[in-house]
């Protein structure tokens, strides 16, 4: 079981509110006493994941179990799905319609980033279902 288990409903097609579910893991992340690197891990990874579910999926669900020893975060959605997973982890691939990347988002970087910046991550998606996206970080505490 773990310390702290939280779960969020992330919007759909709201970009004011994507980042809500990260920003909260981050203020629960320092008041537990966990390096910063590992605070700034954790948000941007899930922060990633936040707005591909926005952008991608119509939203989704983020569940995040906290540990000494890791931060687990589980985010999945009933989107279109990913048709090309390898192609989707390249830099600078994005499926991002241009509405979106004319409010500066869809550059292709949220699964590298994604991947980047945690101990783990997993992906599995089916087309015409929608996308899993498990993602591990090891932090330390202060």
């Amino acid at each position: 079981m773990s310390m702290l288990h939280l779960h969020y409903d992330v919007p759909g097609d709201d970009f004011t509110r994507a980042g809500e579910a990260s920003g909260d893991v981050k203020h629960k992340l320092k008041r537990l006493g966990y390096e910063p690197d590992a605070i700034r891990r954790v948000a941007i990874a899930m922060y990633e994941g936040e707005i591909n579910m926005v952008i991608h999926a119509g939203g989704g669900e983020a569940t995040v179990d906290i540990d000494p020893d890791k931060v687990d975060i589980l985010l999945q959605d009933h989107g279109p799905g990913i048709a090309d997973v390898s192609k989707a982890m390249q830099a600078g691939w994005s499926t991002a319609p241009d509405n979106v990347r004319s409010l500066g988002f869809g550059a292709g970087m949220g699964l590298p980033n994604m991947k980047k910046y945690t101990d783990l991550m997993e992906i599995g998606s089916v087309v015409g279902e929608g996308t899993t996206v498990h993602m591990v970080v090891n932090p330390g505490k202060k």
